[in-house]
């Protein structure tokens, strides 16, 4: 089979592999549709490799069509669409799942937006709603309003009842973000977030929960302004990794810092956290209230092009590579 491999120079081709083989508690999948995540261009560069026992090339969430049954399956069959949260490998004409990696595709969604589920759903719920512990009527800070995750966090805490702040980098940025539903976009360029924050609890709806890709500076300075009890989930460090953190708003207001990775979790967590996706998002999914946010469609031929949307920062929502 075919699969993208990254050549001495870095650069993206699609080459010959060797076909899985199959074991007894995996399925076979075509690849139909592989959406991009941040992790793939770390990937890239040789940051962040495959767990091991998982493909060498690089895909975290793919939708396609079971062709081939493991003997101890018995709850997929040959014929059934799905996507599947992967460890690595999505980039490739075929891919082997262990059976409860899969998941259906919810009514009505096509190959590429099922394929933009996974990764980003699964995130998005883990960090809200088991780490973060929203709850409805609560306010969530998801900063980075304009990336693909926060393309499906703020309508899924919107879809569960909360409040949401989040933030991006321009005005013509935040015009294009308002269609996730957020109630407060912050210019962060021209507006400080903290102290939009500070007011926000003054008026009474300090955040109770912050899933933060950014961290940096703003962490430390934002903090104080949580509510009592609150959850601060730091998923990421793209703004910065060191802060200054006042530790008696910590102490004073019982808050809880949380350092949150979906990819070094155990398999039966996974496992666990994608049954409670199908059980409580995909009924919101069916029912229009989340929908995939999909901002481009490629064919793998296109990967390097694909891969330059999410460098140059520009997608607001998801980017998707598809094969025929």
């Amino acid at each position: 089979m075919k699969a993208m491999l990254v050549n001495d120079n870095k650069d993206l081709v699609w080459s010959d592999v060797a076909d899985p083989i199959l074991k007894d508690d995996e399925v076979l999948v075509k690849v139909k549709a592989a959406a991009l995540n941040r992790a793939d261009l770390l990937q890239r560069q040789g940051k962040y490799p495959s767990p091991p026992g998982c493909p060498e090339w690089m895909g975290l969430e793919i939708a396609g069509i079971i062709t081939e049954v493991g003997k101890n399956v018995t709850s997929w069959r040959v014929g059934d669409e799905v996507c599947a949260l992967l460890g690595g490998g999505g980039y490739a004409e075929y891919v082997a799942v262990k059976f409860d990696m899969l998941m259906p595709i919810p009514k009505g969604l096509s190959f590429v937006e099922a394929s933009a589920i996974p990764e980003a759903y699964a995130t998005s719920y883990l960090n809200l709603f088991i780490e973060g512990h929203l709850e409805a009527g609560q306010t969530a800070f998801i900063p980075a309003g304009a990336s693909g995750l926060a393309s499906v966090a703020i309508p899924m805490a919107k879809a569960f009842g909360a409040r949401v702040i989040t933030s991006v980098l321009t005005d013509e940025i935040r015009e294009k973000v308002r269609s996730t539903g957020a109630d407060i976009i912050i210019n962060s360029t021209t507006e400080d977030v903290a102290e939009i924050l500070k007011n926000e609890e003054a008026n009474g709806h300090p955040v109770n929960v912050s899933m933060d890709c950014l961290s940096g500076e703003t962490l430390g300075k934002s903090l104080p302004f949580m509510a009592r009890g609150g959850y601060w989930v730091v998923i990421s460090t793209l703004a910065g990794i060191t802060t200054e953190i006042q530790l008696r708003p910590l102490l004073t207001k019982g808050l809880h810092l949380v350092g949150s990775m979906l990819r070094n979790r155990t398999p039966e967590f996974k496992a666990e956290l994608l049954k409670q996706l199908v059980d409580n998002v995909f009924p919101k999914i069916e029912k229009g209230l989340i929908k995939p946010n999909i901002y481009r469609v490629l064919p793998m031929a296109q990967a390097e092009d694909a891969h330059a949307i999410l460098e140059r920062g520009e997608n607001i929502g998801k980017v998707v590579l598809t094969l025929d």
